[in-house]
């Protein structure tokens, strides 16, 4: 059978590869978008939420996409060490940072030649810009058949915002949770505060808790970052397991983010953030590895903070985070003029 699109009524017709990182979905928007105007990356960010927003919808709500689909649109950077640009996307907007993505589109870079380099063993070095910054990431290759495995990426500096924060959470009352960047601002609170297990708990009922605490943590904290007020945003909030002191054995946690969205993988960036938080509260030393186990699916990345540095005023750290994405298919997408769900929808 012929698998070319049929003909259509000169609707956009976009191409994309779809991968998952620890069973987080990644969509990687190769061809069919506009040209995104922008001197920077973060004003490219600005143009694609405020003009081409129906394009996210289209990709990531249903009936093509799902709530919980994430997306990745490659862009030009406008820093020569740059190998791609990326722009994030999720079921309410654009994120600026994901870790779970930067490991599948560094996998993706070398398989498709987006590298500036020739591909060498062990590891081939991919320098993703985000709209936090420079993301160096290294993905692990074979000369003799060509193949791409694991990866790992050295963060943007992180860093704890604020620790023991009170904040008022509807339905729970007075709750103490910690705020800490990782490329994006997440806040941090044990499972067991709510009565929940990250690994047992049913996950409406995590999402429900997460998300009074991010809507009580938006109302209630003003967030600032050193170098933009376009980071300066709380992404979502993630609950743990309370196992924060350096240890052997994984420590799980479940991010909630967006509209509600819960991450499959243990979050890239979150992983960042709480190393940074580990670090600050003296838990976790420079080079010691810790495993961060996804409370939603079970899957694993490292972590290790590996530097110490400054953002602005803040101490900080830069945090290695290693894992592996695989490709699960590549699709063409259709937006025809007379469909009048071309935009996507979401369920409430």
């Amino acid at each position: 059978m012929d698998l070319r699109l049929p003909p259509n009524d000169g609707g956009r017709v976009l191409r994309v590869v779809d991968m998952h990182t620890g069973g987080e979905p990644l969509r990687v928007v190769l061809s069919g978008y506009p040209e995104v105007p922008g001197d920077t990356l973060l004003a490219k960010r600005r143009h694609v939420r405020d003009r081409l927003d129906r394009l996210r919808t289209a990709l990531m709500l249903e009936p093509r996409g799902h709530r919980d689909m994430y997306g990745a649109l490659l862009v030009p950077s406008e820093l020569p060490e740059a190998d791609l640009a990326v722009l994030f996307m999720h079921n309410d907007g654009y994120s600026t940072m994901c870790g779970h993505a930067v490991v599948a589109l560094g996998r993706l870079a070398v398989d498709y030649g987006l590298v500036k380099r020739e591909p060498r063993a062990p590891e081939t070095p991919v320098n993703i810009h985000c709209p936090c910054g420079l993301v160096r990431a290294f993905v692990q290759y074979s000369e003799s058949d060509g193949k791409t495995g694991a990866v790992r990426f050295h963060s943007v500096p992180a860093f704890a915002f604020a620790t023991d924060v009170s904040v008022t959470v509807e339905g729970f009352g007075e709750v103490v949770v910690d705020i800490s960047y990782g490329g994006a601002f997440y806040a941090f609170v044990g499972a067991k505060t709510f009565g929940l297990d990250v690994m047992r708990s049913k996950t409406r009922d995590l999402v429900d808790a997460a998300t009074e605490v991010t809507k009580a943590v938006k109302s209630q904290v003003k967030l600032h970052h050193p170098t933009s007020e376009d980071l300066a945003f709380l992404y979502g909030t993630i609950l743990t397991d309370d196992n924060d002191a350096y240890s052997s054995e994984p420590t799980a946690n479940v991010c909630v983010f967006a509209e509600a969205q819960v991450d499959r993988s243990p979050t890239g960036s979150g992983v960042t953030a709480r190393i940074a938080l580990q670090y600050h509260k003296g838990l976790i030393g420079l080079n010691q590895t810790r495993t961060f186990q996804s409370g939603a699916t079970g899957s694993l990345f490292t972590g290790k903070a590996i530097q110490e540095t400054t953002c602005g005023d803040f101490k900080a750290v830069v945090v290695e985070v290693a894992g592996r994405a695989f490709y699960t298919g590549v699709s063409h997408f259709v937006q025809e003029k007379d469909d009048e769900l071309t935009d996507g929808f979401l369920l409430k």
